[in-house]
């Protein structure tokens, strides 16, 4: 009876062990590779390319079909109802950092965003303050080191946590590290199975978010690792010298980022990129 029982325990780190394997050959493959043409902005390119890899082996694996099964299964109003709530977290993260950049009136607007939301929004289900002309203000830690004179530093890929900058790094790192940061709230429930299950909805509904972005990549980019680069160090410019411009709302930098359309659609079909395939910290 004992054999038997030992015999039938399922083994779950089997898949986690075939998602490694496919990531260390994903690096073996792409590490000892050099860069035939490096970007002088991107000096890691060559550990940048090899993580990206890496990054996307285990997307593709994992990441992924978690969150199209999730689209599949579940309803889209339940979806909103989850992205919302998860973005009024984010707007008190945001309020937190305008105040550190000295930024009164948009502190306060997102401020009201939050509390509007949270009351007649049932908990940010519903997000009311959009629904009347209250727009979404992005900011974060990395962001507000921008704000006060720090460079953004060399583009760098993080493991699982994909684009990024020195500075953005640090940030988010920082932030995490001093207890406070967007789900900071969700770390201090006690219940570590309900904790748990709320990160992991946090990081899938962070993944679907992306989809429409995936699928725009794929559509237009010869080399998703330059086209998510440049769109990623575009967006973060954009938001650092919004603020320090006195506008809280991103400036059209379209033409400083490179046109990555087919030059032989005359019809102008094909969208030029945006800076918008990586969500911010």
């Amino acid at each position: 009876m004992t054999s038997y029982a030992t015999s039938t325990v399922p083994k779950t780190p089997a898949r986690w062990t075939r998602i490694a394997l496919i990531s260390t050959a994903a690096a073996l493959a792409t590490g000892c590779a050099s860069v035939p043409n490096p970007s002088p902005n991107d000096p890691l390119e060559r550990y940048n390319r090899s993580m990206f890899a890496v990054n996307e082996a285990v997307d593709n694996a994992l990441f992924k079909p978690i969150a199209n099964g999730y689209v599949a299964l579940t309803p889209q109003p339940m979806r909103t109802c989850v992205s919302n709530v998860f973005n009024n977290m984010t707007d008190v993260w945001s309020a937190f950092n305008s105040f550190l950049q000295a930024r009164g009136h948009d502190f306060f607007n997102t401020l009201g965003r939050v509390m509007f939301n949270t009351t007649m929004g049932l908990g940010g289900c519903i997000d009311v303050a959009s629904m009347n002309g209250s727009k979404r203000i992005h900011n974060d830690f990395g962001v507000t080191l921008g704000v006060w004179g720090l460079g953004s530093g060399p583009y760098i890929v993080l493991p699982f946590l994909g684009a990024s900058d020195l500075r953005d790094g640090v940030g988010m790192l920082g932030a995490f590290a001093a207890d406070f940061s967007a789900i900071t709230p969700v770390f201090a429930i006690d219940n570590i199975p309900v904790r748990n299950s709320i990160l992991g909805l946090y990081a899938v509904d962070t993944r679907v978010n992306l989809l429409d972005a995936d699928k725009l990549v794929d559509e237009i980019a010869l080399d998703r690792y330059s086209f998510i680069r440049d769109a990623y160090m575009q967006r973060r410019n954009s938001l650092v010298n919004s603020r320090l411009h006195g506008n809280g709302q991103l400036p059209d930098y379209s033409d400083d980022l490179p046109d990555y359309s087919d030059p032989d659609d005359t019809d102008n079909n094909i969208p030029t990129a945006t800076p918008a395939a990586q969500p911010a910290n």
